[in-house]
């Protein structure tokens, strides 16, 4: 009794917890804003974020699971904010994350709406896009390791990803009993420890050199 209600509450936070992840850039976002300059950030999480959001958007309309399409749909929202004001404030050219984005959309209403399985099909390019997207802090972890300092890594982000990951973590293995949930947020799940562990390893300590532009970034 105490563990199913356990698993409800996961249940019910998991989606606030996205929305926190999600909303995690917008401080970020408005500097640009103010300061009309991207500098050396890169464009790339926001993308991504905009594009797996999309997914699982799709992906929870197609299982009616409105705990997943609601937050995603925020995450969709804000990431196209993010991409917008990034490329407006950006002297480079992006046309390559655009064409990113929209292949992801096109692809996925085709799926929807011409596969006989769309639910699988959806399911799976949305876990492959999250482990492809959790795989990418490897190089900085390795950054934080030879330099000794984890002032790369912003430990309020890592903490509500830790959570996030937590709660989608027991709602898809306990509550919805869904692997394309459950599997990519354990690894987040994983990942996210790591970075924490790092974190309080390493402190802010001094180091050799700093590449201002390491995010770590681990959406669900």
């Amino acid at each position: 009794m105490i563990m199913s209600r356990f698993v409800d509450i996961c249940a019910d936070l998991a989606p606030y917890a996205t929305v926190v992840v999600y909303a995690a850039p917008f401080p970020t976002v408005q500097q640009i804003r103010r300061d009309k300059a991207v500098g050396s950030l890169p464009l790339l999480p926001y993308s991504s974020m905009a594009a797996s959001a999309f997914i699982w958007t799709v992906y929870g309309f197609l299982k009616r699971e409105p705990k997943v399409w609601s937050c995603c749909l925020v995450g969709v929202a804000l990431g196209l904010y993010y991409v917008s004001n990034f490329i407006a404030h950006s002297p480079k050219e992006h046309s390559h994350h655009l064409h990113g984005v929209v292949l992801t959309v096109l692809t996925s209403i085709y799926v929807t709406k011409w596969h006989p399985a769309p639910d699988e099909l959806i399911g799976l390019g949305a876990v492959l896009l999250s482990i492809a997207m959790f795989a990418s802090p490897l190089s900085a972890l390795k950054h934080v390791i030879t330099s000794k300092s984890a002032k790369s890594i912003p430990l309020p982000f890592t903490l509500a990803s830790l959570l996030n990951c937590y709660l989608w973590s027991v709602a898809g293995l306990f509550k919805m009993q869904d692997a394309n949930l459950y599997v990519p947020n354990l690894l987040g799940l994983a990942f996210s420890l790591a970075q924490a562990s790092l974190k309080l390893y390493y402190g802010d300590g001094p180091k050799e050199h700093e590449d201002p532009s390491v995010e770590l970034q681990l959406p669900k």
